[in-house]
């Protein structure tokens, strides 16, 4: 088992657990068509979101393949709620895991998803022992595609037209860095 001490700090965030007064930042950022537009899911109502939250609280560690760590990210200077980023144990038998991450559209540009994203990094390769750890976004996400790759993620697919996201046929891009790569990469 890999329990993470929280909060986990970085220069301008705080990574930690979601807690039941998150609702109302988590459904504003949930909520706008804008942030949904890449992902699987349409915005979200309040209860939704209430729902998307409820099960984000309940895993704060990691047991076993298959768990998932959501974090809620916040601005160490303001307390303000403007993430989401997510590590799952994807294989305990080939050690990899998968990254993903949300933020609020009005701290985008601003390096943030990169500082958080890090972090995932670190964890699931000096945590929870990984050898590979993934990110895959919609093709159309550029901005979300530029982020993997300055955390220095290999592209390895570009998967086209494999899926039906939202009643349109979409192409996926799929990044990758292995455990090496993480302990070789310059340090910033």
């Amino acid at each position: 088992m890999y329990r993470p001490r929280f909060p986990i700090g970085t220069d301008r965030l705080l990574l930690r657990p979601f807690r039941p007064d998150d609702l109302d930042a988590l459904h504003a950022l949930q909520s706008r068509p804008d942030v949904t537009r890449y992902l699987y899911w349409d915005p979200r109502s309040r209860e939704e979101t209430a729902t998307a939250l409820a099960k984000r609280m309940r895993c704060g560690a990691f047991e076993k393949g298959g768990d998932v760590l959501g974090l809620a990210v916040e601005r160490a200077d303001t307390g303000e709620l403007i993430g989401d980023v997510h590590l799952e144990w994807v294989s305990e038998r080939h050690r990899q895991g998968e990254i993903g991450f949300v933020f609020h559209p009005d701290h985008h540009g601003n390096g943030f998803a990169s500082e958080a994203a890090v972090e995932l990094l670190r964890m699931g390769f000096e945590g929870l022992g990984l050898r590979r750890i993934v990110g895959r976004c919609d093709g159309r996400n550029t901005r979300s595609a530029a982020v993997l790759r300055r955390l220095g993620m290999r592209q390895e697919a570009h998967l086209r037209q494999n899926e039906i996201v939202k009643g349109e046929w979409t192409d996926e891009l799929v990044f990758a860095m292995l455990e090496d790569e993480w302990r070789a990469r310059p340090v910033r």
